[in-house]
């Protein structure tokens, strides 16, 4: 059998460097944020607030300079990252072009859309949201049902997706389709496009959480046409080319900080005389310091330019566990305590109806654990 080694991370001096300086920015820029308001963590949006980051050369850190990036190493945009998640600052608006969308760009369209859309990414200017899940499909992205033909105008769009965090924010979708029948793979026939969210024949309709926010989205396509050179990558390399998009959207630190602002609370509310608060909450942060090794060891491979896809899984997978466990562990040791009107009662609320999700955002814990199975040599 197959063994996964994560080396654990470890930062150069220049990073503390950089550390110390976004915590002074951030003292600045997030002074007037209730601590209500920091509970959102990395889904909170502010364009203003990307454009300030974009500004301070703190988006498309290692991406080169011709394409607007800054050419610094995976390990110092990790200490950004940590720095942000840790605040609860507003970054949802540019996240996930940040994470993957510019990536993914310049990587499969190197030379047509990536010169005209990742400088505005790397500006805080531009805002993608990704069109993967759809109504029926679930977490099997293989059977997905929008198709695209393609016409001298351009490819024709039809269909719908679900769950697409930010669409109604987003200036940019990239969407996976169906351009070809499945043949003898059931992953043949998928590519990916960018669309523009203002084109005719598309549409997006709010889907609330659980907590009355609109965060989720419907996305109808009815004959949206675009582009020919809107195509990313090669017709048909769809499912490889969102593979390697997925290995970004699970591989930071955003998966085990979603529910910072809940720790602290409590780490704040905690009683120094009480063992069942010492031991509870030492249990987290030990968690926690584990999960942030893996992290950074994840951060490591990125910058060695490894595959990190595995180790990925296994850290997002871990780091969903420990934070859908926080609200239950808050509630046994404060639950009955906390002034409802505080702070920590706030932020126990606020997790124990987002946590559910984060164990279906990124992959659910079924397919996660199927590719780790798979990784391992376990089937």
């Amino acid at each position: 059998m197959q063994g996964l080694l994560i080396d654990p991370g470890t930062l150069p001096a220049e990073c503390e460097t950089l550390r110390a300086e976004v915590r002074t920015f951030l003292a600045d820029a997030m002074q007037d944020v209730p601590r209500a308001r920091r509970n959102r963590n990395w889904s909170g949006a502010s364009a203003e607030f990307s454009r300030a980051l974009g500004r301070r050369g703190w988006i498309g850190m290692t991406w080169p300079r011709r394409y607007g990036g800054h050419e610094r190493s995976a390990l110092e945009r990790y200490v950004v990252l940590e720095e942000l998640l840790a605040a609860g600052a507003p970054v949802g608006a540019h996240w996930v072009a940040d994470r993957q969308s510019g990536p993914l760009l310049m990587r499969y369209a190197p030379d047509t859309l990536a010169p005209r859309l990742v400088p505005r990414i790397a500006a805080g200017e531009a805002f993608f949201c990704i069109g993967m899940s759809e109504p029926d499909a679930g977490s099997d992205l293989a059977s997905i049902r929008t198709r695209a033909v393609k016409t001298a105008q351009g490819w024709v769009i039809d269909g719908r997706k679900v769950w697409t965090s930010g669409a109604h924010r987003a200036q940019h979708m990239i969407a996976l389709v169906r351009t070809g029948d499945k043949g003898e793979s059931r992953h043949a026939g998928l590519s990916q496009f960018l669309v523009d969210m203002d084109m005719p024949g598309l549409t997006v309709r709010p889907i609330l959480n659980l907590l009355g926010e609109h965060d989720f989205n419907e996305v109808t396509f009815d004959a949206v046409c675009v582009p020919h050179e809107h195509l990313i990558g090669e017709e048909g390399q769809g499912w490889q080319q969102v593979g390697t998009e997925l290995a970004f959207e699970r591989s930071g630190p955003e998966r085990y900080l979603s529910s910072t602002q809940l720790l602290l609370e409590m780490l704040d509310a905690a009683n120094a005389d009480d063992p069942r608060h010492a031991v509870a909450l030492g249990r987290i942060v030990a968690q926690y310091g584990t999960l942030r090794q893996m992290s950074l060891g994840v951060a490591g491979m990125l910058a060695r330019g490894e595959n990190p896809a595995l180790a990925a899984a296994l850290v997002k997978d871990q780091g969903a566990l420990v934070e859908q466990a926080m609200p239950d562990i808050a509630h046994d040791l404060f639950g009955s305590q906390a002034d409802p009107d505080s702070t920590l009662a706030q932020a126990m609320q606020y997790a124990t109806q987002a946590v559910p999700s984060f164990s279906l955002r990124g992959g659910t814990r079924e397919v996660l654990r199927g590719i780790i199975a798979k990784g391992l040599a376990l089937r």
